[in-house]
């Protein structure tokens, strides 16, 4: 019985007595890999071989079969088959410019399958030949610029795109360990990045590539040598590339159909529609894009005016006038603001236009992602984010946006559905300043996210967080209108927490640490509330929430009282929260008696608050606290050696991810011969 199998190159239909045919360009790969030169015999070998249509397939399983002894064999041939393919990428006609570009991904795929274990210098060899590896890569190079900068196609660019991810991801596990970078290093493609996302039509395809491949390159050995990647991303000042270079990247990729999350672009502004739904969202986490907002944050002071860029949040329906892109389109229901609306410096001053900036839109996000942290994934982007939220918090430029009075918005966060409280109903959301988004967002997840596997590292960054905005209310003396008893609730709430699990969570973190930075909050409050709390109302609201919860600070004395008297791992520990806690007990210790004898005088036996709070008041002047130092002093962030491990595994697994997901037949190959047929 006969049958056709293009898999393996077989040609066309035969019986069983004869051999299948095999396809011209099959025939010349087994040529290839034999020992002599294929152009010895055919001077135009190589001309022809690139007119035809690529077999991905065989030419990968080809380069996966061939043992060690064949590799040295026919090593010469694979060394011109590179060499012709990086020539090929010069040439006019286009046609065998796309083949030479899938062939070098076969190649770089199939030797990546061939020599999993094998080290850089031997896939360098294996491709290119030591002595002329350095020649070949500024020649390919120096192609792929030219291809992404120049007239080409779109197609064509998301092709060579395509090949420099192959190039970045595939040849290693781990990328700064893949040497092949080395020469990406030397012959940079920093500034034809940059040109595809300063474009409208060409980053509206190929911007979350570019972004992705940008990321990587910048962590490419970054805390063993200078990385050009991360010396030019820090000193780029060109507001439209970094805006759309980052944050508006987070593509429709983010699973429309799966909680209504998904962005679209705009001229100069990237924001994201986030979807009203009843249940718990369930979005996709995409960390390669989080990584590259926070190289930008971390690395680019400029890009804090990128963050603060506002923009009207408007909705208005444009006949596309550039072909339809190859990447996801928008999904139904969100159509992307006209671009010539954007660009008119003229918008409509209409009062109930709602506007939005990119720190909106990844607070936003923020507060999806940071909902469900069981998964890894979203643990990584959770903790990615309050680093990012943390370089923002120390930053002077983004803490005078973030407070300014004049500057209110609406924020609509996402909350956790929990059986204790009603659904929140934030139809009519006040605008107040960022700042305010960025607290809510705080609180939510101290209180959400109390339970057994407990997000120590996450608590301890958001803590830290309110802590370095507490102290720049302080320094600027800024009277922030903000519910602060939602958050002295949730701290003594996450007290409390601590205490009722100290057993189980001592087994695994250091829970006295915590509990510090938490109670110096207080301490913040005490000492220099009446700098920035609002009013004096404010100031009495604080000491009666202390006096009445005073029996979590109490049993939080005691336990740490009694672990700091023994001898044993947290005696240190333990021992200075003992210490923070001398100005809480004072207060507590002052106005419990006074609290109860006005009920005993007044026989009263429950106190309302205001009676609480008439008793607070008068009782002020005979209060004795301890000056305690350092509480408006923070540790500024850095990422080396904190968290070099974390990005380190946090690369590693975006390269996983990239590997899993480039395809070579992500553009058809009938579809790329069938555009450049026509113009060749």
């Amino acid at each position: 019985m006969s049958q056709v199998e293009k898999k393996a190159g077989l040609l066309r239909r035969t019986s069983s007595s004869k051999k299948p045919l095999k396809e011209k360009v099959v025939l010349m790969y087994d040529e290839i890999f034999a020992k002599e030169d294929p152009a010895k015999n055919n001077p135009r070998f190589w001309d022809e071989l690139f007119l035809m249509k690529v077999n991905l397939e065989y030419l990968e399983s080809k380069l996966e079969s061939v043992d060690g002894e064949e590799v040295q064999r026919i090593q010469d041939n694979i060394n011109s088959l590179f060499h012709h393919c990086v020539q090929a990428l010069g040439e006019e006609h286009q046609i065998k410019v796309v083949n030479a570009l899938q062939t070098l991904c076969a190649l770089f795929r199939g030797v990546h399958q061939k020599n999993k274990s094998a080290s850089g210098f031997d896939i360098i060899n294996m491709l290119m030949g030591f002595d002329k590896a350095e020649q070949r890569m500024k020649d390919l190079m120096e192609r792929l610029d030219g291809l992404l900068c120049g007239d080409s196609s779109e197609s064509l660019k998301s092709l060579c795109l395509k090949l420099l991810l192959c190039l970045e991801c595939l040849l290693c596990y781990n990328i700064s360990q893949n040497t092949i970078l080395e020469y990406v290093m030397i012959n940079s493609i920093f500034e034809a990045i940059l040109q595809i996302l300063s474009d409208v039509s060409s980053r509206g395809q190929h911007g979350y590539d570019a972004v992705v491949l940008l990321a990587l390159l910048v962590n490419y050995r970054k805390y063993e040598s200078v990385n050009p990647y991360i010396v030019k991303l820090s000193i780029v000042d060109d507001e439209p590339t970094l805006d759309v270079s980052m944050l508006s990247q987070y593509k429709d990729k983010e699973e429309e159909n799966q909680g209504g999350f998904f962005s679209t672009l705009t001229s100069m502004v990237g924001s994201m529609f986030i979807a009203d739904v009843d249940e718990k969202l369930s979005v996709q986490t995409n960390e390669a894009i989080l990584l590259a907002l926070y190289e930008a944050v971390h690395l680019n002071r400029n890009f804090i005016t990128v963050l603060a860029q506002s923009h009207p949040e408007i909705d208005i329906p444009v006949t596309p006038t550039t072909p339809t892109p190859t990447t996801p389109t928008t999904p139904l229901g969100t159509t992307p603001p006209s671009l010539d609306m954007m660009n008119n410096p003229e918008l409509p001053l209409d009062p109930n236009l709602q506007t939005s900036n990119l720190l909106i839109t990844f607070l936003k996000y923020a507060s999806i992602v940071m909902q469900d942290t069981k998964d890894e994934h979203r643990l990584n982007s959770a903790r990615l984010c309050l680093i990012i939220l943390t370089c923002i918090a120390e930053d002077q430029y983004a803490d005078a946006f973030l407070h300014d009075d004049n500057m209110n918005f609406r924020v609509n966060l996402h909350r956790m559905p929990m059986r204790h409280r009603k659904k929140a109903v934030d139809k009519n959301i006040p605008s107040r300043p960022l700042v305010c988004a960025v607290l809510d967002l705080m609180v939510e997840f101290i209180v959400t996210h109390m339970m057994k596997d407990f997000p120590m590292d996450l608590y301890l960054r958001c803590v830290q967080i309110i802590h370095k905005l507490l102290c720049y209310q302080k320094k600027c003396r800024i009277r922030l209108h903000y519910t602060w008893r939602e958050l002295w609730s949730a701290l003594i709430n996450l007290l409390k927490f601590l205490l009722s699990n100290e057993t189980t969570l001592l087994a695994k973190h250091n829970i006295f640490h915590l509990a510090l930075l938490v109670v110096n909050l207080f301490n913040m409050f005490i000492t220099y509330g009446d700098t920035f709390l609002p009013t004096s109302n404010s100031y009495d609201e604080l000491y009666y929430e202390i006096v009445r919860m005073h029996q979590v600070f109490d049993n939080l004395y005691c336990m740490v009282l009694r672990v700091s008297t023994n001898t044993g791992q947290w005696k240190e520990a333990a021992s200075k929260v003992t210490h923070a806690l001398v100005n809480v007990r004072a207060i507590i210790n002052h106005f419990n008696p006074k609290i109860e004898s006005y009920a005993a005088v007044n026989h009263i036996s429950q106190l309302s608050e205001e009676q609480v709070l008439e008793v607070v008041r008068s009782n002020y002047d005979t209060l004795t606290l301890k000056l305690q130092d350092g509480l408006d002093q923070f540790e500024r962030y850095s990422e080396q050696p904190k968290e070099a491990a974390f990005f380190k595994e946090l690369v590693r697994s975006i390269s996983l991810n990239v590997r899993k997901n480039v395809s070579l037949n992500t553009l058809s190959q009938d579809v790329l011969l069938k555009e450049f047929s026509t113009i060749s």
